[in-house]
């Protein structure tokens, strides 16, 4: 785990309310960070987000049991399929950031 983590559930100092424990797996370096903000701050690279063809690889770590999670499956989650830890629903707002999908709101082309 990379960033700046609070606890050990992945938690950091940009997130750390009780349903924020999960990290994402960044394409440009396949380093975990609890945040897009923790990324920024700690690595010496521009973030690139996990590409579509990549969506059934593990990216998504549960910060409470350690599961990863496909990108596809953790879209569809409001929990964690292992341990059923509830993952932070306002997530969904910035799942652009880590992940190649539009932002909510965003014109369909």
């Amino acid at each position: 785990m990379f960033g700046q983590t609070v606890d050990a559930e992945t938690r950091c100092v940009h997130w750390r309310g009780p349903t924020d424990v999960v990290a994402m797996k960044f394409a440009c370096c396949d380093r975990f960070y609890p945040c897009f903000d923790c990324h920024q701050a700690d690595a010496d690279h521009a973030a690139e987000r996990w590409p579509v063809a990549r969506f059934d690889e593990p990216a998504v770590l549960c910060g409470v049991c350690q599961h990863q999670s496909s990108v596809t499956d953790y879209l569809e989650a409001t929990a964690c399929p292992s341990c059923a830890a509830a993952f932070n629903p306002g997530c969904a707002l910035h799942a652009h950031l880590y992940f190649e999908v539009a932002p909510i709101g965003a014109p369909h082309a």
